[in-house]
């Protein structure tokens, strides 16, 4: 294994990433994680007096403390609906049903303002947006959106991009020639070889998502190196229909293997094909994103 590999794998054990620690690859099964662990379920359900405050340890926070929680509350219940278009929002009252300064709620709003979820106007104060505002290539909106009530089409729209994305970051790399980073691809194939036969599911998703950031960064195209965010966050919210990225398997790294050797043969067509196949590796993607007509 090469040292690009060996550090990859070890660094992906650290305990500030949460993954395993030598020995302790068999602790993680393939299996997703409950839906209630990634994001956390909205507590301010209603205008009633007993609404829930920002916890200093919730779910979905990242550690990014009380003005990272109260983004990801408010935005979870923006996006599921809780709270509908055109509603209100006090600063004063988020304040004090949350227990939170005016300074995390002033700076919690700016963020979903940036986001398209919220706008602010003087004599009118803040409100919730249409779902047409809000910037739905935001990692956070997407991620939101994919564990929530609009899950199925998050994830359905998600694949889609990916088809339309991913097969041509293939065609374009094969056609630049940088050994450095091929080299690199090939290292996160040999760490999710590796990671695959441990039962080490973190690692594996870790390598993955590498491998495909280093597909789009090496296709030269600078527009689709900004669309990498939704390759990432696809594979995050993995989860309803599946590609070959989804469920590790030889036929997956198989895929994996032959993109690398297509963009190491500059062959560009080859790398596109394997592309199409590793989106498609499983069946049910099919009914997601139907393979293109032969003309």
């Amino acid at each position: 294994m090469s040292t690009l590999a060996h550090t990859m794998m070890t660094a992906a054990r650290s305990t500030d990433s949460g993954l395993a620690g030598p020995g302790e690859l068999d602790r993680y099964p393939f299996g997703e994680a409950p839906v209630a662990e990634r994001v956390g379920a909205p507590v301010w359900e209603s205008a009633e007096p007993e609404l829930g405050r920002v916890g200093r340890r919730a779910a979905g926070s990242r550690g990014r403390g009380l003005h990272g929680q109260l983004v990801q509350q408010l935005g979870q219940m923006i996006v599921s609906g809780d709270l509908g278009a055109d509603r209100p929002l006090v600063p004063e009252e988020i304040g004090q049903r949350f227990e939170v300064s005016r300074t995390v709620v002033r700076e919690s709003l700016r963020v979903l303002e940036a986001k398209g979820l919220v706008s602010a106007r003087p004599n009118v104060g803040t409100r919730v947006r249409p779902v047409s505002d809000w910037n739905l290539l935001d990692p956070d909106i997407i991620e939101w959106r994919a564990f929530g009530p609009q899950r199925d089409d998050q994830r359905r729209e998600l694949n889609e991009l990916r088809w339309t994305i991913e097969p041509l970051a293939a065609r374009l790399a094969a056609g630049h020639g940088r050994a450095d980073i091929q080299q690199r691809m090939s290292d996160m194939v040999e760490i999710m070889a590796h990671a695959m036969g441990q039962g080490d599911a973190l690692t594996y998703s870790r390598a993955d998502a590498e491998f495909h950031s280093l597909l789009i960064q090496v296709a030269g195209n600078r527009m689709l190196e900004h669309l990498s965010g939704i390759v990432s966050s696809a594979l995050q919210v993995s989860g309803g229909p599946v590609t070959g990225c989804d469920r590790p398997n030889d036929a997956s790294l198989g895929h994996h293997g032959r993109i690398v050797d297509a963009l190491a043969a500059g062959d560009g067509t080859a790398a596109e094909t394997a592309m199409r196949a590793l989106l498609t590796v499983h069946p049910e993607v099919e009914r997601v994103v139907p393979a293109p007509r032969e003309h």
